[in-house]
């Protein structure tokens, strides 16, 4: 039987894609990746349910802990972070690149225009 493993993107390479896609530097979708992971994390895990529409839907599932059946310790309660796909983003999955409408990526066209202003300093698009 052979298993064929399913291509990957890192951490790094998600980032710097989106670094190349919107035209902004490197270290500032970094400082907005981590920052919408913790704001993610955080209203999640205070129960609420996090909606971004035309994406998905984050929320928390609470679990019931169990007994082992082989072992003499017992799994505590526990909490698991789930997402629901929109049936709009479903969709766009299976269909062609180029039919998906611009809107999809949320690309910026052209970010040197922006006056944005992180840590006092100004954002300028990567080379």
């Amino acid at each position: 039987m052979e298993t064929t493993k399913t291509p990957r993107v890192n951490k790094r390479e998600f980032i710097s894609r989106v670094a190349t896609r919107s035209k902004l530097p490197i270290r500032v979708v970094n400082k907005v990746y981590e920052s919408l992971l913790g704001e993610l994390t955080g209203a999640v895990s205070c129960g609420e349910a996090v909606v971004l529409t035309s994406f998905g839907r984050f929320y928390r599932q609470d679990h019931k802990g169990h007994k082992v059946r082989f072992g003499k310790s017992n799994v505590d309660d526990y909490v698991v972070l789930k997402f629901s796909a929109s049936s709009s983003f479903n969709r766009r999955l299976g269909g062609n690149e180029d039919d998906a409408p611009p809107e999809t990526y949320g690309t910026i066209g052209d970010a040197g225009k922006f006056e944005n202003v992180i840590e006092g300093r100004e954002l300028r698009p990567a080379s």
